[in-house]
């Protein structure tokens, strides 16, 4: 519990670290240590946003409640074991907080997108100021607003948002609402954001509506997070890993986006700046397979599903018949486009929604699509004829296209290459196919299939191993390493204590760890066609920490992982990246980086004993 470290108040933007998130398993809100949520879409996690101040400080729009006294500091916490999110002030005059949460989906408020904002003196007499300033359509279109008997509604060509407030309102600047509100120890005001229907009156929500909710909604997150099965040495780290997961997760179709934020940059102001609002095929083997580890079947298995319509629908292109992402609707458009209006977090620009990676060449996807399958038939949850069938006509695909160039995992964009991981999860692809048509008897090639594998396996052992460096390297031709071949131990292509391997992730260690921050390789060595710096990659740091527990480094494991925890913010949260001073770059939070702690986390613990 934390907040409030390290920046000015009079700062436009608060560190990205500064925030905690809340939901309703359709989109999320960032709420800041200082009371305000910067980044809020409507009503879906790649709906155009409603709050973007994390993105323009002045044209974004926020939802600010903090307060109107000098000399406060603050302090940020989930309520245990839920997603509810509290931010308390300390000030001269007393002690407040405003709890804020989004009831679930399962909830009867789900499909309203509902924000519940409740403020609380909790000693003292203290004042707070609130101001509700939307900016629809990523502060593209215009609104009005007008004060209604229960509060305000705004409306906007796309989208309606209706506000119940249990204290008067006032039209500020004429689109903005505003109230300043004095409160004692033990009175409270709330404030609820809806999505209004068309058609539809602005609801009124009453203090014991918003007290029925908090209940239900605590009682929703207990009940799931219950469901885990680790009761290891980090269970606090793991299940606020879990819920955070969950968050990420869209409940219609059972998708995990990458992350809910677009355009947190990898640099501050750099150009790597770019849109996680999707679910990428490459998050599947990992999401599943922590999931799967820590109970959540019936999470994998909508998951699961979600994954078998996008090979069931898959049509040809040139860069295969997947993509590496897609809408968590399953759509395959993902457009992008920079929107010049919005200056970029920290003057970071340009700012993009879309992603134009989706249509690149990586043929990773296939080997963790595949690892994916593998593991739900393992765990329980078989893959049935006609997804079979579908499933090996990619297969028969990437069998005839494995050995060319392509973009790689890091979705570069300076050419393709003969990159050894993506070579790698080739090999997973064809290997796991195998093992799962000889396990289930299921039809298929399979002298021809494992004839591929083998292929695959004598070229990466021929090509891809560099007897200079002595250590596998990024791509062929090439002595540059790369934090992504962390993961061959982890996927059974080596044993991880074979010479070979032990050579490659001492040279790993030795040129892109430092203290435990991993980067994903040396951008001078090995241009990705972008330029600028970027920072280490915390998913690749617990890739490291597994890739050493695996190695029988149990103790240099460790203290690598303890040191990793201390880069989490204040409630537990990573971002995609950290940057050279300790702080959270990149989108924020991000699945695959609570994703990779949660399997370092597991083996670690299991190793220990």
């Amino acid at each position: 519990m934390a907040g409030r470290r390290g920046w000015s108040s009079g700062s436009r933007y608060l560190p990205i670290a500064e925030h905690g998130l809340i939901g309703d398993l359709h989109t999320v809100a960032l709420v800041g240590t200082d009371g305000t949520i910067d980044w809020y879409c409507c009503p879906r996690f790649d709906s155009p946003s409603v709050f973007a101040a994390i993105l323009d400080a002045d044209r974004g729009g926020r939802f600010r409640i903090a307060p109107d006294h000098d000399g406060w500091s603050s302090r940020q916490l989930y309520l245990p074991d839920t997603n509810v999110l509290i931010t308390r002030f300390l000030m001269p005059q007393g002690v407040g907080e405003v709890q804020d949460f989004m009831p679930p989906a399962s909830g009867r408020a789900a499909h309203r997108h509902r924000i519940v904002r409740r403020v609380v003196a909790v000693r003292g007499q203290l004042r707070f100021l609130v101001e509700v300033a939307p900016r629809f359509d990523y502060a593209r279109g215009r609104h009005e607003v007008a004060l209604t008997d229960h509060g305000a509604v705004f409306r906007s060509s796309d989208l309606v948002l209706s506000l119940s407030a249990s204290r008067p309102l006032e039209i500020v600047d004429g689109r903005d609402v505003g109230a300043r509100v004095e409160l004692r120890a033990g009175e409270a005001a709330t404030y609820v954001l809806d999505r209004v229907e068309p058609g539809e009156a602005p609801p009124a929500c009453s203090d014991a509506d918003v007290e029925d909710e908090f209940v239900t909604t605590v009682a929703f997150w207990r009940s799931w997070i219950r469901r885990s099965s680790y009761s290891g040495r980090w269970r606090e780290m793991v299940d606020r890993s879990a819920l955070t997961l969950k968050l990420l997760t869209y409940a219609p179709t059972g998708a995990i986006v990458a992350a809910p934020t677009t355009s947190l940059p990898e640099e501050l102001g750099g150009v790597r700046n770019w849109d996680y609002r999707y679910t990428w095929m490459r998050d599947a083997a990992f999401s599943l397979y922590a999931l799967l580890r820590l109970g959540f079947d019936e999470e994998a298995g909508a998951f699961m599903q979600w994954l078998e319509g996008r090979f069931r629908h898959a049509t040809g292109r040139d860069s295969g018949p997947l993509q590496i992402m897609y809408g968590v609707d399953g759509r395959e458009d993902l457009a992008e486009q920079e929107l010049p209006h919005l200056e970029g977090y920290r003057g970071s620009a340009p700012v993009r929604i879309g992603n134009g990676a989706a249509h690149q060449l990586q043929l990773d996807i296939y080997g963790e699509l595949m690892d994916a399958v593998y593991l739900c038939n393992k765990y329980g949850r078989p893959l049935y004829h006609d997804g079979w069938m579908e499933l090996t006509r990619n297969l028969e695909w990437l069998m005839d296209h494995w050995d060319q160039p392509d973009e790689g995992i890091w979705e570069t964009r300076g050419g393709r290459r003969d990159y050894t991981y993506s070579r790698l999860m080739s090999w997973v692809a064809v290997e796991r196919a195998v093992r799962v048509a000889l396990q289930r008897g299921l039809p298929a090639d399979v002298l021809h299939w494992m004839a591929v594998r083998d292929a695959i396996y004598n070229q990466i052992i021929e090509r891809g191993w560099n007897p200079t460096r002595r250590a596998f390297v990024q791509h062929y031709d090439s002595d540059v390493l790369d934090a992504s071949l962390l993961l061959m131990p982890l996927c059974k292509f080596i044993a991880p204590t074979d010479p070979r391997w032990l050579s490659t992730l001492d040279a790993i260690t030795e040129e892109l760890v430092s203290d435990s921050l991993v980067r994903r390789y040396d951008a001078d060595a090995s241009p990705d066609g972008l330029t600028g710096t970027e920072a280490t990659f915390s998913m690749c740091s617990f890739w490291w920490v597994e890739a050493l527990a695996r190695a029988g480094r149990l103790d240099e494991a460790r203290l690598a992982f303890e040191k990793m925890l201390t880069y989490a913010n204040h409630v537990g949260l990573y971002s995609e990246e950290i940057g050279p001073t300790g702080e959270q770059l990149g989108n924020f939070p991000q699945a695959f980086t609570h994703l990779a702690l949660i399997s370092a986390a597991y083996d670690l613990d299991r190793r220990l004993g």
